[in-house]
């Protein structure tokens, strides 16, 4: 293909990627070396019956004006990258020489938000990701070997937790989880204590939200395994069963081999889909035993005192680098795999 043509070709693709991509990266990257704007307060004399007084007031015209001067706010540099609310030099400096022994060192770390963040954000994400890809994996295998009448049906309600929307899903596993639903009141006959909430108990929080991302991610994996496993080639399994080989050495020696280039775009897709996870926390209202880096940008942006942008578009800066470093080894895994077969 001439150059010009390629050019013409990608040329729409690459557009859409500096506007859409590009450009907001650039821009959160700019909002995240500034901070708001301190209100400017004024004194105010309140005269009545008996006697007046002076009381410290926000001019909320002043206010307004120098943030319609300079919108961005006051530039501040890396502060919102090394406050308490983010990486916190300072604190975490004064916690390790302080602490006695690693329990406290962790007790501590996980009243700094950002950590107690990146805590759940990480556990979410190596533990969602491999379980799901082994359940979708699982149940492509199942439903491959099905007749095909029934093949249908059991396609249909595989994807049944991609079709639900997050949120809602998470409000229903909610609900079942809550004292008076099905699972919650289950939960307090089995273990014998009628206190068990899914809000009082940290650990339950984080297994129920670590189930729900499970569940809710099983469907991508088995819709791709299930389409790769249509391409492995049907003489080789034939060879494999001739030469005796049980039903496990087929999957391990044939399938899983053929599938694995598959399971790296997985892999990709999934740790980046779940180190962003939001829907959850939210829908359990776990915020309270369990926060994710999206979720504090979600709370900087909500603020009812006033909306910190700064702090918001640092902790953003911050998920992509995450992002970019967990896939960096998945990416160079794929890089030498693409030489291997070049040569």
């Amino acid at each position: 293909m001439p150059h010009k043509t390629f050019a013409l070709f990608i040329m729409p693709a690459v557009v859409a990627m500096l506007l859409f991509i590009a450009l907001p990266i650039v821009s959160v990257v700019v909002q995240s070396l500034f901070v708001e704007h301190e209100q400017v307060m004024v004194e105010v004399e309140n005269c009545g019956p008996f006697g007046c007084s002076t009381q410290l007031r926000v001019d909320t015209e002043a206010t307004a004006e120098i943030r319609d001067e300079r919108p961005l706010g006051r530039f501040a540099g890396i502060t919102n990258y090394i406050n308490r609310n983010h990486l916190a030099f300072d604190q975490v400096r004064e916690i390790w020489s302080t602490s006695d022994g690693l329990g406290e060192i962790w007790s501590r770390m996980m009243n700094l938000p950002f950590y107690k963040a990146l805590a759940f954000t990480l556990v979410y994400c190596f533990l969602v990701t491999p379980f799901a890809m082994m359940l979708g994996f699982a149940i492509a295998l199942g439903v491959n070997t099905l007749p095909r009448l029934a093949k249908g049906p059991a396609i249909f309600v595989s994807i049944l937790p991609m079709i639900i929307t997050p949120l809602i899903g998470s409000l229903i596993l909610f609900w079942m989880f809550n004292p008076q639903g099905i699972l919650g009141a289950s939960l307090q006959v089995i273990t014998g204590d009628p206190t068990l909430s899914l809000r009082a108990s940290p650990v339950l929080t984080w297994i129920v939200l670590i189930i729900y991302g499970i569940w809710t991610n099983g469907p991508f994996s088995f819709v791709v395994f299930y389409a790769g496993l249509q391409t492995v080639p049907g003489d080789t399994l034939e060879s494999a069963m001739i030469d005796g080989a049980s039903r496990w050495e087929r999957v391990r020696y044939v399938i899983i081999p053929h599938l694995a280039p598959l399971a790296t775009f997985v892999a990709l897709v999934q740790l980046m889909d779940n180190f962003r996870v939001f829907e959850p926390i939210v829908g359990f209202s776990a915020e309270a035993n369990a926060t994710s880096l999206s979720w504090l940008v979600y709370n900087d942006l909500i603020g009812q005192d006033s909306q910190q942008f700064g702090s918001a578009a640092a902790t953003s800066v911050m998920t992509i680098l995450g992002v970019v470093i967990l896939l960096i080894p998945v990416l160079i895994r794929t890089w030498r795999d693409f030489n291997r077969k070049a040569v």
